[in-house]
């Protein structure tokens, strides 16, 4: 398993460029799973249904299954929200796993960039941003000093053969993310 993210502001694109990277990778063969940071509480659930129920009257996990999919549902009852190294360790084995967020977490990530948002790029303050897809011109000397690839937004193909050049093993994801937290803990 390999790990490579996809990171940006909000509204720059990330899901939209998932969306057409996913079938490109299935097309060479490769199997994907995703993980997707949410900034606000979000819910797979709803009221009438048994799941529901099971949650609100306490349960820590539901685990419903069905011919077509499996979800696992976890209430954190006040824990801190899992780092992405520890969702990684709940991942079934596939060829590549593509992270959209975490923005702050340690690991390789291509940042999508659109000027119509009007934020400035992330890859300045961000040493694991190894490429960006960008709408326009990425006028920016520290891009050459860095050497970072960049490339246009529309050229998906040249986008993901960079994701799979890119992605790092699993156990390196996770051990980044480990050092990290050891080391924010530290401080």
């Amino acid at each position: 398993m390999r790990v490579i993210g996809i990171t940006g502001w909000s509204g720059a694109g990330k899901t939209t460029l998932i969306k057409r990277i996913i079938p490109r990778l299935i097309g060479r063969g490769l199997s994907v799973s995703t993980v997707k940071h949410a900034h606000h509480g979000f819910d797979v659930d709803h009221p009438g249904k048994d799941s529901y129920a099971h949650r609100v009257a306490g349960a820590t996990e539901v685990l419903v299954s069905s011919p077509l999919r499996v979800a696992l549902m976890q209430e954190l009852r006040g824990a801190p929200e899992p780092e992405l190294h520890a969702l990684l360790t709940r991942l079934s084995p596939v060829d590549l796993v593509l992270v959209e967020g975490f923005k702050r977490e340690p690991h390789p990530k291509l940042e999508v960039h659109r000027g119509v948002v009007g934020k400035p790029y992330l890859f300045p303050g961000d040493a694991d941003i190894v490429a960006i897809a960008s709408d326009g011109e990425v006028a920016d000397a520290t891009v050459a000093e860095a050497a970072i690839t960049v490339l246009p937004l529309d050229d998906v193909q040249a986008i993901v053969d960079v994701l799979v050049d890119r992605a790092i093993p699993l156990d390196e994801a996770i051990a980044r993310g480990r050092a990290a937290a050891a080391a924010a803990g530290a401080a």
